[in-house]
C-alpha cells in the first residue's frame, strides 16, 4: 500500500474500552446498538480506525490526483452531542431512504444523527444494508 499520509488508519484498539470511555451514558448505549447492528449488516467485525471511529470492512480507494489510502466501507464515531454514521457513497445516493430513518442532517458521505432514539430503527437498518451492499465508491470516500 502507499503511503497516503491519512491519519485514520486502522488498529488493533479495543472499541469496548473506548465505548466505555464515554462520557455520556447515552451515547456509550447507542455506540453498542450501533456496533450490533452494522455487524449484523456487514457480516464483519468492528475495529477502530484512528481515536474515534469504529468501522466495518475495509476499502483501498484511489482518487484521480492518484492520491490512495484505506477506508472502512461503513463505520461511526460518536461525536459531541451526536453520532456521525459514515457511509461507502455518498449519502444523496440514499435520500429515498433518508427520508423514513427520523431527524438527521449529512455531510458527503456521512448522516449526523443526535441519539438513535429518534429514528426509525428498521428503516435505518434498511438504509445500513442498502448502502453497504451498493459498496464503496471506486474514486475515494465521498467523491462524485
Amino acid at each position: 500500500m502507499a503511503d497516503s499520509g491519512n491519519k485514520t488508519r486502522p488498529h488493533d484498539g479495543s472499541i469496548e474500552e473506548f465505548i466505555a470511555n464515554l462520557k455520556r451514558d447515552a451515547q456509550r448505549q447507542d455506540c453498542l446498538q450501533l456496533v450490533d447492528l452494522m455487524r449484523a449488516v456487514t457480516n464483519e467485525e468492528p475495529r477502530m480506525w484512528g481515536p474515534s471511529i469504529i468501522g466495518f470492512g475495509e476499502h483501498h480507494y484511489v482518487y484521480a490526483s492518484g492520491r490512495e489510502g484505506d477506508s472502512p466501507i461503513m463505520g461511526f464515531a460518536p461525536r459531541q452531542g451526536k453520532l456521525c454514521l459514515y457511509l461507502p457513497r455518498n449519502a444523496s445516493e440514499y435520500a429515498h431512504r433518508l427520508t423514513e430513518v427520523g431527524p438527521h442532517t449529512t455531510g458527503v458521505a456521512c448522516i449526523y444523527v443526535r441519539t438513535l432514539a429518534d429514528l426509525d430503527l428498521a428503516a435505518l437498518e434498511r438504509l445500513l444494508r442498502d448502502a453497504f451492499l451498493a459498496g464503496p465508491e471506486t474514486r475515494g470516500p465521498g467523491s462524485a
